[in-house]
């Protein structure tokens, strides 16, 4: 894999030198200067937070541990990495940098964040500096500049080959360890066992992985981002959903099964109407398609499942005008990913930061752009039965076309939601999350 990595690096590179010469000229700056990070502390505490570095500094190479460290960007020079490498024997220092990218770096090692400023430009007024406030160093707190930072962002969305390549990886970690969550949840291990099999299994730490991993049994799969994770198994395990990812050298992964119990055919038969829904949507991760229609097209389709299976007792499209279908389907269908779970600039028309509004009524999709080729998203429909929305919905008059008694019979299931990563191409969608599960076969 290095070697891919490293045949795949200089044209990543590349392609972040020109956006970083574009964006500077917008904005009217000579230097592009990114902050790592730094580490913060709990309040009243000298426990720190989990360090999670900038995602403008692991775009530009695969260093995610180097809080106070920098990189400098001067159009026509060699990027320069300023390293912090603390003498230090309280904690572990992070180590000497290594690697396929390192020959295109100016590389200053330094002992203590302050002497960051001897590598950094001399006129700050100059620099376009990316990231959190940095109490270091006062006389580079970054101004995050809207007109450099929009255009970083825009382009963020359009993966190169070497992203690609690292998405992958983060794929394949994740759908393995996602295999070895379904056996423990087969074998009637407890929320929190799963989890353990999962951590095992991906071979990360809780603060290593993209996001808190989403580990419900039954009920608790009608909690969106349900984290608790019980201590002790339920007396019938009957569905399970997992939301869980992998990271590969700060690139994520974004993948969530339903499972049922062998006891609940039923629900199995639910789930297997949402697999083929959202396979026919993955379909539509085409060049032109414009997200939030498609968003619209899944409402549309999951309201059919819910009237063919007699769960409501109204047409489609009286489902998703009145809102009902919003009620079963209260999120959106997907959203960017790459350096971050939710990727930046979803909501971008253009480069200078002009947004696309959500469609009325939906007020929780991420993502309204339009897909193009190197684009990568996730596509996660979902059913569930949550009592909060059910309750309300009962007040209103589309109440009269539920059928409660099958509503009522399936609350104790959660809900369904089914997730891959796929990426936008000039022909058929590359779905990373299938495919690294057909890897593993």
């Amino acid at each position: 894999m290095s070697d891919l990595l490293a045949q795949l690096y200089p044209d990543h590179l590349a392609t972040l030198k020109q956006r970083a010469d574009a964006a500077l000229a917008r904005g009217g700056f000579d230097h592009l200067v990114i902050a790592a990070g730094a580490a913060r502390y709990q309040f009243l505490d000298d426990r720190p937070y989990p360090f999670a570095v900038s995602p403008q500094f692991k775009a530009w190479l695969p260093v995610t541990k180097a809080p106070g460290s920098w990189l400098v960007y001067t159009p026509g020079n060699k990027p320069r990495l300023v390293y912090l490498q603390p003498h230090d024997y309280w904690h572990v220092v992070p180590d000497a940098p290594a690697g396929y990218w390192v020959e295109h770096f100016d590389i200053a090692i330094i002992r203590k964040p302050e002497e960051a400023l001897a590598h950094l430009p001399k006129d700050n007024a100059r620099c376009a500096v990316i990231g959190e406030d940095n109490a270091a160093l006062e006389a580079f707190v970054p101004n995050n500049p809207p007109a450099v930072v929009n255009y970083l962002h825009y382009h963020r969305a359009y993966k190169t080959d070497y992203e690609l390549a690292m998405m992958r990886v983060a794929s394949r970690l994740g759908a393995r360890a996602h295999r070895a969550a379904e056996d423990a949840f087969r074998t009637g291990k407890s929320e929190y066992d799963i989890n353990t099999a999962y951590l095992n299994a991906v071979h990360e730490t809780e603060n290593e992985l993209p996001y808190s991993n989403i580990i419900a049994l039954n009920q608790h799969s009608a909690v969106l981002h349900y984290t608790e994770l019980n201590r002790a198994p339920p007396a019938h395990a009957d569905s399970f959903l997992i939301d869980a990812g992998a990271s590969f050298h700060g690139y994520a992964s974004d993948i969530t099964r339903t499972y049922a119990a062998k006891q609940a055919p039923e629900f199995q038969e639910l789930i297997d109407a949402v697999d083929t829904a959202q396979r026919g949507f993955v379909e539509k991760v085409k060049k032109g398609t414009d997200y939030a229609d498609l968003h619209i097209h899944a409402h549309h389709v999951l309201a059919g499942i819910l009237r063919d299976q007699d769960f409501v007792r109204m047409s489609a499209e009286s489902a998703v005008e009145s809102g009902v279908s919003g009620v079963f389907f209260p999120h959106g269908l997907g959203h960017l990913i790459g350096l971050q779970v939710h990727d930046v600039a979803g909501f971008a028309r253009n480069e200078a930061g002009d947004t696309i509004a959500k469609p009325a009524g939906h007020t929780y999709l991420r993502l309204t752009r339009t897909l193009e080729p190197r684009m990568v998203t996730t596509i996660e429909p979902g059913l569930y039965f949550i009592d909060m929305l059910l309750a309300q919905l009962k007040a209103r008059p589309e109440s009269q076309s539920i059928n409660w008694d099958k509503v009522d019979k399936f609350r104790h299931f959660g809900g369904i939601r089914i997730e891959d990563d796929v990426a936008c191409t000039d022909g058929a969608p590359e779905n990373l999350t299938r495919d690294a599960f057909a890897s593993l076969n």
